[in-house]
């Protein structure tokens, strides 16, 4: 099972949320006496949680005590050191692993029922004829539909042991009976990429949202099929991208660099410093290639971009990203929760941190987006603040900063008419969507004729579907919403909606893309020789 609302918005500062992480995990039979050794600050800490629990006046839960006093520590260490309850931790390692075992559709919890959106191609439930406008209702013995069901009650009852099977009734819309579908519950991707297709005869595009552990096989699969289409340059967009996986990024930047180019080093508190070199496996090491970046590409995304500004290979276009050189490894605490610390800085390969400063505290640091708002550094490039103690130069002579976040080539403002209020709170509360999936029900065959080229490039939301919106704003909204500023951007925002629930696979963002400043001057770029 796969729930997913793709046109709702990352929202600032997600870069936040993930880090860059090594691959191993650290636990508590790692090396005790090491680690955990007896002193006096850690008897004093666990004398007092017992003190509590046996004598204090009031029944109280230690459990959160402990919760809250980890939290406490941390956030006295940096804002990127983290810790991960038990009840979250599943969900955020089934993240970042990249898959899960359920029965693949992408569904909506409307009107108290599973509404399938779109079966997922070649999953388990598109092979048993599952589709877009079903309404799962039960799950072998299990109801799914009415009031106070939540999405992971939904979850917990489509979910279970690989290869296991699942017997869902399904009302479908025409049928006088409701249907029975048996399915095998297999492996379900939860993508990474979100699209690759050629922007141009020679530009291949290809966006992805964090570094997983599937990514690479993703990334790999989505080049290959570019390279095939012909594709001799490469754009890399990384918007919105909070990172992942450092080993992950190695990979990616292997394809592009040449044997033996530092690609990052680390450094820890000890003065221990690793470094990376790119191997002779690239595929892509003579094709150019452009890195789209914003203030939300954070950790392994600045990374990708930092390697290659600083090996003079490709170009950097956008804004300055978010500013987070710090790696963490994942501790197991042995109650099913987990600590994720700082355990090293990274360096670009020209010796460059581009961690931002955050001793002024955690809020002051993660308010750092407004900040560049006031100073107007979003709009124009000029106001970028550096330091000349942190400038560096690369190996052509060019000159790069380090201090916070990789700095473009190309700068490119924000585009304020995809950034306001009305365009934001509409995909927040996925209000497109409702209504998109209510127009496909109405007449999915309307649609059935179109290939997914054909729709991308012909079909036009007319003013009458969009008036339909508005008329559908008027009564789902609790304020009233117009959008008359907005006209072009909503048209836009409805048809990738469609293009997703009914073809998927980056269909979305292909749309999307077609009015977007920075793929523009990316292609400009591109027929310039830039």
């Amino acid at each position: 099972m796969m729930f997913q609302k793709k046109y709702l918005p990352l929202f600032l500062g997600v870069a936040i949320a993930a880090g860059i992480f090594v691959g191993g995990k650290l636990n508590f039979s790692d090396a005790p006496d090491r680690l955990f050794s007896s002193n006096s600050k850690k008897e004093k800490l666990n004398r007092l949680i017992d003190y509590i629990d046996y004598d204090y006046v009031d029944e109280i839960n230690t459990d959160s005590i402990v919760d809250v006093t980890v939290n406490g520590i941390l956030e006295n260490l940096d804002p990127h050191s983290v810790y991960i309850p038990k009840e979250d931790l599943a969900r955020v390692t089934e993240n970042m692993k990249g898959d899960f075992v359920g029965i693949g559709v992408s569904f909506y919890t409307y009107k108290d029922t599973i509404a399938v959106i779109r079966a997922i191609e070649n999953g388990p439930s598109a092979k048993a004829g599952i589709r877009g406008g079903d309404r799962i209702v039960m799950a072998d013995n299990d109801t799914l539909f009415g009031e106070g069901l939540s999405d992971p009650e939904i979850i917990k009852k489509l979910k279970g042991p690989l290869n296991s099977k699942v017997t869902l009734k399904v009302f479908r819309k025409g049928e006088p009976e409701l249907l029975d579908f048996k399915v095998k519950r297999s492996k379900i991707p939860i993508k990474s990429v979100d699209a690759s297709y050629m922007l141009t005869e020679e530009l291949g595009y290809i966006k992805i949202n964090r570094f997983a552990e599937s990514t690479y096989k993703e990334f790999k699969k989505g080049l290959d099929k570019l390279i095939g289409l012909g594709a001799k340059q490469i754009v890399l967009d990384l918007r919105d991208n909070p990172g992942g996986f450092l080993g992950i990024a190695e990979k990616i930047l292997d394809e592009f660099l040449e044997d033996d180019k530092l690609l990052l080093f680390t450094k820890n508190k000890r003065g221990h410093i690793e470094k990376s070199f790119a191997t002779s496996d690239g595929d892509f090491e003579e094709g150019a290639v452009y890195v789209l970046i914003d203030e939300n590409s954070a950790s392994a995304s600045e990374i990708v971009a930092g390697a290659l500004q600083d090996n003079d290979k490709g170009t950097i276009v956008g804004r300055r990203s978010y500013g987070k050189g710090l790696v963490q490894q994942e501790m197991d605490l042995g109650d099913g929760s987990a600590v994720r610390l700082t355990v090293s800085r990274y360096y670009t390969p020209t010796g460059r941190s581009i961690q931002r400063p955050y001793d002024k505290g955690n809020k002051d640091y993660y308010e750092d987006y407004y900040k560049r708002l006031e100073t107007g550094e979003l709009s124009d490039g000029d106001k970028i603040e550096v330091e000349d103690s942190l400038k560096f130069t690369t190996p052509k002579g060019k000159v790069v900063y380090g201090g916070g976040g990789i700095i473009p080539d190309v700068f490119v403002p924000v585009d304020k008419s995809m950034q306001n209020e009305t365009l934001t709170y509409l995909q927040r509360r996925g209000i497109i969507g409702y209504f998109v999936f209510e127009t496909l029900e109405k007449n999915r065959d309307a649609f059935k004729n179109y290939t997914r080229k054909e729709f991308i490039e012909t079909f036009i939301v007319s003013d009458a579907m969009t008036s339909e919106f508005q008329d559908y704003l008027n009564i789902r909204s609790d304020s009233k919403v117009t959008f008359v500023a907005y006209y072009d951007e909503i048209k836009q925002y409805i048809k990738a909606t469609l293009a997703d629930q009914i073809f998927g696979d980056g269909a979305f963002d292909e749309v999307i893309n077609q009015h977007d400043i920075m793929i523009d001057e990316v292609i400009k770029l591109s027929e310039d020789g830039e």
